[in-house]
């Protein structure tokens, strides 16, 4: 993949589909070589922002999502395309969680629906403690 790559979802703004956002933005992040905890992180972070966006029960229409493969991370921008699109709020707890999970994040309402936006940095790995400079990869 290259720097520049992106990746276009959409899918219905219901609890059962929103799996398929997760499961892409894990794929993906994978293939950038983000650790285990990068992408269980990145996974949490989708799940609770489209939950955010769309109510634990789900909404008429569609969610869009785009992902923008970085050379150090993921971008995610979320579109909800609803037919009765009302005030989007995260609640605290949900501000939080996100905060611990990824680098940056907000949410609007935006003139035509809500929408969202998440950015995971790719951390560098880490040296063995005992490796000597200049020694592995």
């Amino acid at each position: 993949m290259g720097s520049e790559d992106e990746v276009r979802l959409a899918v219905p703004a219901r609890p059962e589909f929103l799996g398929l956002a997760r499961v892409t933005a894990a794929g993906l992040a994978s293939r950038l070589g983000f650790t285990y905890d990068e992408v269980e992180d990145l996974r949490l972070a989708i799940d609770e922002i489209c939950f955010g966006i769309t109510g634990s029960k789900g909404m008429d229409g569609i969610l869009e999502l785009d992902f923008a493969l970085g050379t150090d991370g993921l971008t995610v921008r979320g579109y909800g395309n609803f037919p009765a699109p009302g005030p989007v709020r995260l609640s605290e707890l949900s501000e939080v969680i996100l905060n611990a999970l990824v680098d940056e994040h907000s949410v609007d309402d935006g003139a035509d629906g809500p929408r969202f936006y998440l950015y995971k940095r790719r951390r560098a790995p880490e040296r063995e403690e005992n490796a000597a400079p200049g020694d592995g990869p």
